[in-house]
């Protein structure tokens, strides 16, 4: 995916809420001013692919508990050099499961977020602008923890407010098929 193209599904992508519809403006706002948005060396922000992913049965989500961040989130991260979504997605959701099959549900974006990242080390704060795609795994197969995770673990979408408070995790457990 280009930039240009980005922009596209970016037009035609319908938002969950009034929160995500400014997000997405916001998410355009930044792609058109930024010709080179996918680079983490951007220091007002990037784009980046989330990878949401869920279990066979679609009851269940596969969450990391962020090492930095020190929270249950889905997985995903920078794009590396990488311009398509869908495909930096599936490398995180892979990276940092250890699975090997994970699946696309749909080419589409499923969710779309912008959240600050605090500032750490020589990096300072900036933002991410995510892209996140509904991908699904099989349950059964052993996780690997990455250097990213202080674990992986699969919640129940029935009980994610047990997991966390975070607004677009949730977002994302509303609007994940049954």
């Amino acid at each position: 995916m280009s930039r240009e193209r980005l922009l596209e599904e970016l037009a035609g992508y319908l938002p969950h809420n009034d929160v995500e519809r400014i997000m997405m403006v916001r998410m355009r706002r930044f792609v058109e001013s930024n010709s080179d948005c996918f680079s983490p060396a951007l220091e007002a922000g990037h784009i980046t692919g989330g990878a949401w992913i869920l279990d066979r049965t679609h009851r269940y989500v596969l969450l990391t508990h962020h090492r930095k961040l020190d929270k249950w989130l889905h997985l995903g991260g920078h794009a590396d050099g990488e311009t398509d979504g869908l495909a930096i997605a599936l490398r995180e959701a892979r990276e940092e499961s250890g699975l090997i099959d994970v699946r696309a549900l749909s080419d589409k974006i499923f969710d779309l977020d912008v959240h600050p990242i605090p500032a750490r080390g020589s990096q300072p704060a900036h933002d991410h602008y995510d892209l996140r795609y509904l991908l699904e795994a099989d349950r059964e197969i052993p996780l690997i923890v990455s250097s990213e995770s202080k674990a992986l673990a699969w919640a129940e979408l029935a009980a994610i407010r047990a997991w966390t408070t975070e607004a677009s995790i949730l977002r994302m457990a509303d609007k994940s098929p049954q």
